[in-house]
């Protein structure tokens, strides 16, 4: 009896960290900047470290940061749908049209600070994006800093100076504003974005504060252009988003883990940590010498008067695909509004 005991307790203490390594889940996080971005060091990775700690070590992240996983930035949603990835951080505008209601924060001059903004998207995509998130769960969604216009060599500060400059457009919406002002928009992804300044392929770019360390922005241009309102003049939707399948197929303990980390004011952190970056990133840009300096009010009213169309336009092609645009716009406002303070 006393064998079989011993025989019993010596198996199960073998098995016992077998059993322990079974209960780990490696989620394998991806996404388009390098580690040293804000997104990576001052989100995921801290994201991760605490879902770990939350789940007793039972969930933990493999992360892959600028595209280790393979393929472009506009192929991380396909990745995360395809099962690639478990987790990604991504931006809508990188896929034009596979996400037409949210699409609406990024109009010209709608959004206005970080964490409300995001707040407005969270309630904006629970409402309307069930279809745009197909296949993912949400865990944050939120919008970046206002954006801001950086050149190289040219202090822009009327539409006759901006008429014909070549800007990296961040969204097709970005695009669209872009051309309303006199610009020539130039559509890419962050990543291609430092190379094109350099080579003068393009002579600016409209991205926000938070972007710049890590493009070397602020050494590759000397002028930087602020809307000086709350209201940004564009800015764009981010989503940090689980496959759908893998959530599903956790224990109830780790689902728990991931819905505690998930939500409203999961976006709002999320864009808090974008904020403090948006001040470093300002800082940097100063710190150089570079000159910052606000479109003055005068001027900026005509911006908005020459963006008004852009709205226009969006409300009319998306009622045309079988959306209530005008509710969609409508929405958004009420929403930014409610949040604001």
């Amino acid at each position: 009896m006393k064998l079989r005991s011993l025989t019993f307790g010596v198996l199960a203490a073998t098995l016992l960290p077998a059993a322990a390594h079974a209960q780990e889940v490696i989620l394998k996080v991806a996404h388009f900047l390098p580690p040293v971005s804000t997104m990576h060091a001052k989100v995921i990775v801290p994201w991760c470290d605490k879902i770990a700690a939350e789940s007793q070590g039972k969930l933990k992240c493999q992360i892959y940061p600028a595209m280790q996983l393979g393929g472009t930035p506009p192929q991380l949603l396909n990745q995360v749908r395809d099962g690639v990835a478990d987790i990604v951080w991504t931006l809508p505008g990188y896929t034009p049209g596979r996400f037409p209601a949210s699409e609406v924060f990024e109009l010209p001059f709608i959004t206005t600070t970080h964490e409300a903004s995001s707040r407005a998207l969270w309630d904006f995509m629970q409402k309307h994006s069930a279809k745009e998130l197909a296949g993912m769960k949400p865990i944050a969604t939120w919008v970046n800093g206002p954006n801001v216009l950086h050149f190289r060599d040219k202090q822009v500060k009327t539409l006759e100076d901006l008429k014909g400059v070549k800007v990296r457009a961040p969204s097709r919406l970005g695009t669209k504003m872009l051309a309303a002002l006199g610009a020539s928009p130039v559509g890419m992804p962050v990543p291609q974005m430092a190379e094109s300044l350099s080579k003068g392929v393009i002579d600016g770019a409209l991205i926000p504060w938070e972007v710049v360390p890590a493009t070397k922005t602020h050494e590759l241009t000397k002028f930087h252009a602020e809307s000086g309102v709350q209201q940004a003049m564009t800015t764009a939707t981010m989503i940090y988003v689980m496959n759908q399948k893998r959530y599903d197929s956790l224990p109830e303990d780790l689902k728990k883990v991931i819905d505690n980390n998930s939500g409203r004011e999961t976006s709002a952190w999320v864009s808090a940590q974008f904020r403090s970056a948006d001040a470093a990133g300002r800082e940097a840009a100063t710190a150089r010498g570079n000159t910052v300096y606000q479109i003055a009010p005068e001027e900026l009213a005509k911006w908005k008067t020459a963006t008004a169309q852009v709205d226009d336009d969006w409300i009319k092609e998306v009622s045309g695909n079988g959306l209530d645009g005008k509710k969609l716009y409508d929405d958004a406002v009420a929403l930014v509004k409610q949040y604001t303070k």
